[in-house]
């Protein structure tokens, strides 16, 4: 005589669990990586995302492609929470942090088919990126902050090595000096509304420029205005709340704020009181053409530190990504200012983990040396993809590096311009270390994370397949009608 099965879920719940489930969401996040994996490097290519609405988006930025797929699963949707994460938190990096997660967990795939239990796992992982994160900032290179300078030169490196990945990668030298310079204009809380990035249709991308102080479209005009002086040397300006016009009242609500905060004046509401105390003052305000439009610039405002960057360039998609990458840049050389120290990229310190964990592996016994092995082979994934969206024999040079990491060649990386290792140190492709930490560490948090669940429940649709309120019926209740 069978039992009679308890019925515990509403009929039609999806629920599946044990290895199989685990496997799936595995696969999943593979699938994730896939579709991130060709862009990462200076040889990475782009994705082309149209939307529902068909509006077409040009992109290399690991967190922008993955924001605009619209991942259903739910063990995928992890993969793109860090990614999401690594851009506000660090800014660059968000491709490698999704590689190294998927690769984490492929690596991992043959012991949890064999029934290795996802807890031993999880705590080897831990081990694995503590030691990790331990040994980036032992070997990580401090930058001395006195000598300006240096400093100088190597925020520069940092920014051009953020954007060599990008579609820009051509105008590096002169984007990552206007990134530093930006930033360099702020004040201490390197806060990043204070750059404000506009973009223009039209010209060349060299034609971008980057204006110290507030710069905004010219939102009115007067009678006479043409023969008005275009330049003013020190002007006092007057902010008024009042109309002066009826015209668009966003332009304006826009400029006032930013101008408020750069030239120290107060606003008034009326005309009649103005003293010399609630008039704002700038060195300089001057008004030019820029494209089609004409810009006012107001220069060195005393009180805020603002800079605004006009982009210029051809089609929409282009200023757009240039936008997107000039944001990785700034966001980097914020974080090298904070954290003055870096580590050479081009897969350099990942292979150098990799060989330190895997000589530490060999010095433990048990499952864990195992798994802390497969952490070490799942980093080489970073190297690998660059040689293989450049084109090269990965294999080839992956040995090259294991040997040349072997008798302790410490910042040797992929050179993508020789089809050959280099030191990466020398060749000044340089990360804050800070991205590299926070990429480990996200990417193992997210891999243990997928490992720990081991069982998904899915809720049917409701028993009207319509969505709620009966659209399309007209009773608003969601009833059929009564024939």
């Amino acid at each position: 005589m069978q039992p009679t099965p308890v019925i515990l879920l509403k009929e039609g719940t999806d629920s599946s669990q044990g290895i199989p489930q685990l496997i799936s969401n595995i696969n999943a996040c593979q699938v994730i990586s896939e579709a991130v994996r060709t862009t990462l490097g200076p040889r990475g290519m782009d994705k082309l995302m149209v939307d529902g609405r068909g509006k077409a988006t040009i992109s290399n930025d690991g967190a922008t492609i993955l924001k605009l797929l619209d991942v259903v699963h739910p063990a995928a949707k992890t993969l793109v929470d860090i990614a999401r994460s690594q851009d506000a938190e660090v800014g660059d990096g968000t491709t490698s942090v999704t590689l190294l997660a998927a690769e984490f967990l492929k690596q991992l795939k043959p012991y949890v088919e064999e029934g290795l239990h996802p807890q031993t796992i999880i705590r080897a992982f831990r081990t694995a990126t503590n030691l990790a994160v331990s040994k980036i900032k032992e070997i990580a290179v401090s930058v001395k902050k006195d000598d300006k300078q240096e400093q100088r030169q190597l925020l520069e490196k940092c920014a051009a090595t953020a954007l060599n990945s990008k579609l820009i990668a051509g105008e590096k030298g002169f984007f990552s000096k206007m990134v530093v310079d930006a930033v360099m204009s702020l004040d201490e809380l390197l806060s990043l509304k204070m750059i404000g990035i506009k973009k223009v249709q039209g010209g060349a991308l060299e034609d971008s420029q980057l204006v110290s102080g507030v710069a905004f479209k010219k939102t009115f005009s007067y009678a006479g205005f043409e023969m008005q002086p275009k330049r003013y040397d020190n002007p006092k300006i007057a902010l008024l709340n009042v109309e002066l016009e009826l015209k668009a009242e966003k332009d304006n609500a826009e400029v006032r704020v930013k101008s408020v905060e750069a030239c120290g004046g107060s606003i008034q509401t009326s005309v009649s009181a103005l003293t010399d105390d609630v008039l704002g003052q700038c060195e300089l305000f001057e008004e030019v053409q820029v494209g089609g439009d004409r810009y006012n610039f107001f220069k060195g405002c005393p009180k805020a530190k603002t800079c605004t960057i006009i982009l210029r360039g051809g089609a929409e998609q282009f200023t757009e990504e240039t936008e997107r990458s000039l944001h990785d840049a700034i966001m980097i050389v914020r974080r090298a200012i904070k954290n003055d120290s870096i580590v050479a990229g081009g897969g350099a310190i990942e292979m150098e983990l990799s060989k330190y964990l895997r000589d530490y592996s060999r010095t433990i016994p048990g499952k864990q040396q195992l798994l802390i092995g497969a952490y070490a082979k799942a980093l080489e994934v970073i190297p690998r993809q660059l040689c293989d969206n450049a084109g090269f024999d990965a294999t080839n040079i992956l040995n090259k590096l294991r040997a040349k990491h072997a008798q302790g060649g410490l910042w040797f990386g992929v050179d993508i311009t020789s089809e050959d290792i280099t030191d990466n140190f020398i060749a000044c492709v340089w990360e804050p270390s800070i991205v590299k930490i926070n990429a480990l560490t996200a990417a193992s948090e997210a891999a243990c994370l997928i490992l720990s669940v081991d069982e998904t429940i899915k809720n049917p649709r409701s028993s009207m397949d319509g969505p709620p309120g009966g659209a399309g019926r007209g009773r608003g209740r969601g009833r059929p009608h009564a024939h």
